[in-house]
Parts: structure tokens; C-alpha cells; sequence
């Protein structure tokens, strides 16, 4: 193993916690992640990482070695790119929700790898917060505010909001006119992944967001259960338009207080900041853009 691969396995090593995963990403056998490694500890006559039983961190003298290793990988990365006709290669890890990936990304999956026969794809799905560096994600696609600056962001659009109750609970509740003449409503529970309460409805009125709480008798923190609920008639809820569209056309929810919308909600791709951008996440950064500044959100 060159000097390269092995500042690239110890990177790997640092940002995952783990020998495991670090040669995993890599394609390596565990055992030869361990011994490369050593090697490189040796060559640089300096210890490099603490092992614990559960975790690998890097020492003092890691941590400043890690830093030149960027710099070094990043450099190296640039030169390739300029000197040669550099074609994304390897396994590209992203994560979405579940149904912007199945609504935006699916459709067109096959254009994407076609285009670049070298790449492979490791798709999550989920809506929590992800460590991209400690989980070894290239890159992640987020609805809503960004709070971590450690993150380069690519704005990909904004999301369209609307307010939705059944038929069924219309007819038992009534139709609301404005804000303040939801008393008597019920809201379904939407449970933040981010601060773990329940999140209050929210409407645009005279051009400002004003939030509205209502009794939720129902909590639920996965977006799919709380349109399941609506389609069942336990309450109002605020959910992304290309989401509810299929049911309102169908006529199982009805669109209500369209006059005073929820705010856009921004939505962007994002990846770290102290690595150079790969080839493989550059093209598909430019492919979701091309994509979402095509939908209808």
C-alpha cells in the first residue's frame, strides 16, 4: 500500500471511529487497515490514533497529521481532476426522505448511472440528522433551516407548504375561513427530530408567519403515518404540496386556508466542507440541480 492510500485509509479511520468502517469504505480487509495503519505510525515515528474497544480517535499529534492529509488528498484530487480526464468512480453515499428520493430521484435514476457506468450508488433514506463524516455520507439532500456550519450548502429550491384535513373531518369540524377560527380543530402531532416537540402549524397572514398550536390527542414523529392519520380523519396537517397533490386531486384530502400558506421550506444538498469535491459528488450535485430546478415543489 502507497503513502497515498495509506493518508487516505488513516482520513477514513479519523472521520468513521473505526478500523471497520474505515476499510470497508475502502474496500479493505480489517486486518490490512490495522497493519497500514502501524506502518504509517512507524514511518511517521509518531502514535496517531488512540484504540479503545469501542472507539478510534486521533491523538494530538493525529489530529495535526489529519489536517496536512486533507491538504495533501485535496491537492492531489485538484491535480488529477486538471491533468486528466478524471471519471467519477466508486461508491457515491447520499441520504433523503424516503419520498422525495421515490418522488424526484428514482424517475431518472437510470439517466444518471448510464451516464457515469463507473459509479455505484449507497442511498439512505431517512429524516434525522446525519454525522456525514463519522457515517461516511458524501452528501445528504435537507428540507429546512441548515444549523450545522460545518456543512457546504447547494440550495436546491423551496417546497410549497399546504394546510389539509379529510372530507370526513370537515363535514364534523367545519370548514376554517382564516387562523383564528380554528378553535374547536384538531391538529395531527408532527414531532421534530430536531428539538423533539411537537411542531405548531404555521400560516402567512398579512405577510407574516404567525404559529398556531392546536391539541394534538395524536403524536407521531414519521411523516407517512401523519398523512395516513389525515386520509383517516383524526386532524389537520402541513405537509409539502408534491406530497398531498395525489390526494387532493383523488379528493381524499382537502386543500383548506389556502389563502394563508405555511412559508416555502428551503431545501439543499449537503456535504463537508474540508474535502476537496470529488468528481463523483460534483456530477451528482449538478444532476439534482438540473433535476429539482425542473420539478414542480
Amino acid at each position: 500500500m502507497d503513502r497515498l492510500t495509506r493518508m487516505e485509509l488513516f482520513v477514513r479511520v479519523v472521520e468513521r471511529g473505526s478500523f471497520t468502517a474505515a476499510a470497508a469504505d475502502l474496500g479493505l480487509a480489517r486486518s490490512t487497515a490495522t497493519q497500514a495503519i502501524k506502518a504509517l505510525e512507524a514511518d511517521i515515528g509518531a502514535r496517531l490514533l488512540e484504540r479503545t474497544t469501542r472507539h478510534v480517535a486521533a491523538t494530538l499529534d493525529g489530529h495535526a497529521f489529519y489536517q496536512r492529509c486533507l491538504s495533501v488528498l485535496a491537492e492531489m484530487a485538484e491535480a488529477e481532476t486538471i491533468f486528466r480526464d478524471a471519471k467519477p468512480q466508486g461508491v457515491l453515499r447520499i441520504d433523503a426522505h424516503p419520498r422525495l428520493t421515490q418522488i424526484f430521484l428514482l424517475p431518472h435514476l437510470h439517466e444518471f448511472l448510464e451516464r457515469y457506468p463507473l459509479l455505484d450508488l449507497q442511498i439512505g433514506q431517512s429524516d434525522r440528522y446525519v454525522d456525514l463524516l463519522r457515517e461516511g455520507v458524501d452528501c445528504v439532500i435537507r428540507a429546512g433551516e441548515v444549523a450545522d456550519s460545518s456543512l457546504i450548502m447547494r440550495k436546491l429550491g423551496s417546497i410549497s407548504e399546504i394546510t389539509c384535513a379529510s372530507p370526513g373531518y370537515l363535514q364534523t369540524h367545519g370548514m376554517p375561513e382564516t387562523p383564528d377560527g380554528l378553535d374547536g380543530h384538531l391538529a395531527i402531532g408532527f414531532i421534530s427530530s430536531r428539538t423533539g416537540q411537537v411542531m405548531p402549524l404555521e400560516f402567512t397572514v398579512g405577510g407574516e408567519i404567525r404559529n398556531v398550536t392546536l391539541p394534538p390527542r395524536i403524536r407521531v414523529n414519521n411523516s407517512d403515518t401523519t398523512v395516513d392519520l389525515a386520509l383517516r380523519g383524526f386532524g389537520l396537517i402541513q405537509a409539502p404540496r408534491y406530497r398531498l397533490r395525489p390526494y387532493v386531486e383523488a379528493g381524499d384530502l382537502v386543500e383548506v386556508l389556502a389563502d394563508f400558506p405555511p412559508a416555502p421550506t428551503p431545501l439543499a444538498a449537503l456535504y463537508p466542507q474540508n474535502r476537496q469535491l470529488s468528481p463523483r459528488v460534483r456530477v451528482f450535485l449538478d444532476w439534482i440541480t438540473d433535476i429539482f430546478a425542473k420539478a414542480e415543489l
